[in-house]
């Protein structure tokens, strides 16, 4: 059974890896009690989970090593608000291309997401982006080793694209693929770039008004 502190909503960070204290942070400033996850016992306690960046084939290994794995798909599959970014949104999705073959997915989202699809760490980028369901104008994103979602099943709500990298064989003057880059299914809301290092809590925001809605 979750707790609720007064009318704010108890929401966890998997704190086995990445910007966990950023997470943090950013939801308590948008309304949320935010501790962080590392047992099944914590796990069990909260209303809603962020899993946050960091190298999705590690978190995927720790997720077994502290026997999080398996509770923390029940509890998904079970209804838990999920957020996902940049390393979550790989772990939540239902299929992960160019991962490793032992790599565990937790299936919150009906996604297939391609990992490092914008390129190495000196691809790195920001851009402004319109994202559906956040009022206030666009979004600042930060993009550093960022997947993208290459396929999105008919019940995956799109709230975010950018344009993908130009295609070798036309050039840098051709036509460029708009990439998914922010998702939501249900109460899983997933985005590839960092909405916590940037001091705007928006998306923070809208995940705990999913938290409180569940």
């Amino acid at each position: 059974m979750t707790t609720v502190s007064g009318t704010r909503p108890v929401v966890g960070v998997l704190a086995l890896q990445g910007a966990v204290r950023e997470h943090v942070a950013m939801l308590e400033r948008a309304g949320a009690r935010a501790v962080p996850v590392r047992r099944p016992a914590e796990l069990s306690e909260v209303d809603g989970l962020v899993l946050p960046g960091g190298e999705s084939t590690t978190m995927s290994r720790l997720l077994e090593t502290f026997e999080l794995l398996e509770p923390l798909r029940a509890r998904i599959a079970g209804g838990l608000p999920a957020f996902g970014s940049c390393a979550g949104l790989i772990l939540l999705a239902r299929q992960v291309l160019d991962g490793r073959p032992d790599q565990q997915q937790l299936g919150g989202l009906d996604v297939v997401v391609r990992r490092n699809a914008f390129g190495r760490q000196v691809d790195s980028f920001e851009a402004d982006l319109p994202i559906t369901g956040v009022p206030g104008g666009p979004v600042r994103a930060v993009f550093i080793r960022a997947p993208w979602v290459e396929k999105a099943a008919g019940g995956v709500e799109v709230l975010a694209t950018v344009p993908g990298p130009a295609d070798p064989d036309t050039g840098p003057d051709g036509p460029r693929v708009a990439r998914i880059v922010a998702v939501r299914q249900g109460a899983v809301l997933a985005t590839a770039f960092h909405p916590e290092i940037t001091g705007d809590e928006r998306l923070h925001r809208l995940f705990v008004g999913l938290v409180r809605e569940a």
